[in-house]
């Protein structure tokens, strides 16, 4: 899984439908995930990205200091999907998203990583797999992060 984490202010997600757009998510305070998910994808690897997005100390402290997690500050994650973190633009003008997982992979595996953040206490907002949506975001610092949950694979010999 891939993954792109920003601290914000507030966020919301719109879903383009027949007549318009309607807000599906909202968050005050936490982060935004914008979450892809490949072909060696697994449940194992939805449990680490949330553990480690619920766990990052990414949040000041009283001194100042990114020393604190979304779960120390009592925020909220907005959970949205994006198979073109998987796109390829190492040739040509056109990405290619080879390297993403299917709809029917995909889907359970996004499923899992909200549930497995609403498990550890956090409120989550989401956007609605394979729709048109409109991500709507104040950064808070700004501070924004890659995960790859591949490398906790490699680090234990594993794909």
């Amino acid at each position: 899984m891939l993954a792109v984490v920003q601290r914000v202010a507030r966020a919301s997600v719109r879903v383009a439908e027949e007549g318009g757009l309607r807000t599906s998510g909202e968050i005050g305070h936490g982060l935004v995930v914008l979450l892809g998910v490949g072909h060696e994808d697994d449940e194992a690897d939805a449990e680490w990205m949330a553990r480690k997005c619920a766990e990052l100390r990414i949040f000041r402290d009283d001194e100042g200091k990114m020393n604190r997690s979304v779960l120390d500050v009592g925020g909220s994650v907005l959970a949205v999907s994006q198979f073109t973190l998987f796109g390829d633009c190492a040739k040509g003008r056109r990405p290619s998203f080879i390297g993403a997982a299917p709809p029917e992979k995909a889907d359970p595996l996004y499923q899992r990583f909200v549930e497995e953040l609403r498990g550890r206490g956090l409120a989550v907002g989401t956007g609605v797999f394979q729709a048109m949506m409109e991500v709507d975001l104040v950064n808070d610092g700004p501070v924004t992060l890659l995960l790859d949950s591949s490398e906790q694979r490699k680090r234990k010999g594993g794909a």
